[in-house]
């Protein structure tokens, strides 16, 4: 057995003291700004509060009202039908928007709203994390308190990773609904005493989309909801960017044009370049598509990749347009194939058809985060790619971090689905609301 100098041994010990002592401090300033010592320390400071059914809560009588939607650019997008049933709801109040920073272009023309506030989250959170805590309450302190809110809505139905129960708690609002920790295994475990934080939540483990459950929770606050479709806010000169990023690329109304959404938030959603090249080639073939890459920077290098090996009938936009811009640009395509990624649901928003790709068996967790059935694009007319069973050690969904069960999707079945997409298209034929599975 290996003897280590003095020196090493007490550099070792050294540093798991430090670790050690790290660990204990950041564990005790968890417990301080824990859901049950916030609520405590409110307690005392005043006469504190009562649990309040939803039978209570006048959502059209709000004076003001504050939604927390700290997200991503799909969550945002399926809550535009959220926004506007509550406007409609509630014509006269002020509401309040808070996103998070990097995602405000995609909202900031939203005519359902009054104001637009930036949360600059920088990271997310694990169970509790002070760092969000504390720029939450300065949030708060310094925009959201002195607006005297009637009313906090968070919609989110799943972890709350980003601290949004911290927010509606500190804005000071005197009714605070959302949905409660107890829906999901994880969330108990990750958000446990969140609800401390809200005067009424809404317990529902029921399977369902999540444009539908954002609307859930107005329906249990006594709103009618008219239409569940989602929409896009754009100006005219989004359009115009969209039109001439095409045209300069030689893209006219006249091509039949694809757009790619090729990367994701995460590794395991995304299919192999290699394949989207291939499904791309035979498309070419067949139909004589033109294609444009789409994303965000981290994209481009995909982007580039595609367009060497299809040359003229390929252009990389990803990393060039701002949100609303892709938006406006999938107004101007046939269909978009895509992962299961913001793209997706900007195409989706715009009209056009859809091909997910997605990680996500069909035989797996339908309430799981990547599941379909919570998350397909909600459009008119779609299609889906995903694996039939999950590739191990995966059971009810994927847990790779890198690209996994999105495997066992072959180029074979993309095709497959976006042929009839195609097919559909020509014949001007609309699929209204079901699944078209590609499994």
């Amino acid at each position: 057995m290996k003897v280590l100098p003095r020196g090493a041994r007490k550099k070792i010990l050294l540093t798991r003291l430090i670790s050690a002592v790290r660990r204990r401090v950041s564990n005790a300033s968890a417990r301080m700004v824990s859901p049950k010592a916030i609520t405590s320390l409110s307690r005392l400071l005043s006469r504190g509060e009562a649990k309040t059914a939803f039978s209570s809560v006048a959502v059209n009588n709000a004076r003001s009202i504050v939604v927390v939607r700290q997200d991503t650019i799909g969550d945002l997008v399926l809550m535009s039908p959220f926004l506007r049933e509550l406007r409609r709801s509630n014509p006269s109040a002020w509401i309040s928007l808070v996103v998070d920073a990097k995602f405000r272009n995609l909202v900031e023309l939203c005519p359902h709203v009054n104001e637009i506030l930036g949360f600059d989250l920088a990271c997310r959170g694990r169970a509790v994390d002070p760092r969000l805590v504390f720029r939450a309450l300065r949030l708060s302190r310094r925009q959201l308190r002195p607006r005297r809110f009637d009313l906090a809505l968070l919609p989110r139905w799943d972890v709350d990773f980003y601290h949004s129960a911290y927010v509606a708690y500190f804005s000071g609002a005197r009714y605070r609904i959302g949905y409660s920790e107890h829906v999901t295994q994880l969330k108990r475990a990750m958000n446990r005493d969140f609800d401390l934080l809200f005067t009424s939540t809404l317990d529902d483990c029921a399977c369902r989309h999540e444009a539908e459950r954002n609307l859930d929770l107005l329906r249990a606050a006594g709103v009618a909801v008219e239409d569940n479709q989602t929409e896009l806010w754009l100006s005219d000169e989004d359009r115009e960017t969209a039109r001439r990023a095409l045209s300069s690329h030689g893209l006219t109304p006249g091509n039949l044009i694809i757009g790619l959404g090729l990367g994701a938030g995460e590794p395991k959603r995304v299919w192999p370049l290699s394949r989207f090249i291939e499904l791309a080639r035979t498309l070419q073939t067949e139909y004589g598509a033109r294609f444009v890459a789409v994303g965000g920077p981290e994209d481009r290098d995909r982007g580039s990749r595609l367009t060497m090996e299809l040359g003229r009938d390929a252009v990389n936009l990803a990393g060039d347009l701002t949100l609303r811009q892709t938006a406006a640009l999938f107004e101007s395509t046939q269909l978009a194939i895509t992962n299961d990624s913001g793209p997706m649901h900007l195409a989706a928003a715009a009209g056009t058809a859809v091909l997910e790709i997605s990680c996500h068996p069909s035989s797996g967790d339908l309430n799981h985060r990547n599941s379909p059935v919570r998350f397909h694009p909600w459009a008119k007319e779609y299609a889906m790619a995903q694996p039939v069973e999950a590739s191990e050690p995966c059971v009810s969904g994927c847990e790779s971090r890198d690209a996994h069960c999105i495997l066992g999707v072959s180029v074979g079945m993309v095709q497959q689905a976006a042929r009839r997409l195609l097919a559909n298209h020509r014949r001007g034929k609309i699929v209204q609301g079901g699944v078209q599975s590609a499994t």
